[in-house]
């Protein structure tokens, strides 16, 4: 939890914030960039409803466009433009900086090795959770 705290209160989220910012960086990671709004959801830790005016902020400010789903038009899917691809590979590379400050220098390569394997098992394991 101390480390969230300082990864919050890092001055490197202008002009997002960082739940924002998680948004941003969980559609660059998708190919070819976008996400329906539910499976989004499924992937950021907030409501539906809170995770929908987020997305209407992102918007706003250029860094995403919201379109009917083609399959379900009751859905949303959520597309990540270039502009938002900048801002979150601008933002992720002053993030990375300081998540090597903060981390780096308390655990060594097979430490940091050991601590990526254990985060990925558990991030694939929530999808066996309900």
């Amino acid at each position: 939890m101390s480390l969230m705290r300082r990864f919050t209160s890092d001055d490197i989220w202008d002009p997002i914030s960082l739940r924002e910012y998680d948004v941003l960086f969980t559609l660059s990671k998708c190919s070819p960039k976008k996400l329906r709004l539910h499976d989004l959801n499924n992937e950021i830790l907030l409501s539906q409803p809170s995770l929908s005016r987020l997305c209407e902020r992102l918007e706003k400010l250029g860094l995403l466009t919201r379109e009917p789903d083609p399959g379900d038009k009751r859905g949303t899917v959520v597309v990540l433009t270039d502009d938002g691809l900048a801002v979150q590979r601008d933002i992720g590379r002053k993030h990375a900086a300081k998540i090597r400050r903060y981390v780096g220098d308390a655990l060594n390569d097979e430490e940091l090795t050991t601590l990526e394997a254990l985060c990925t098992k558990l991030r694939l394991a929530q999808g066996d959770i309900r």
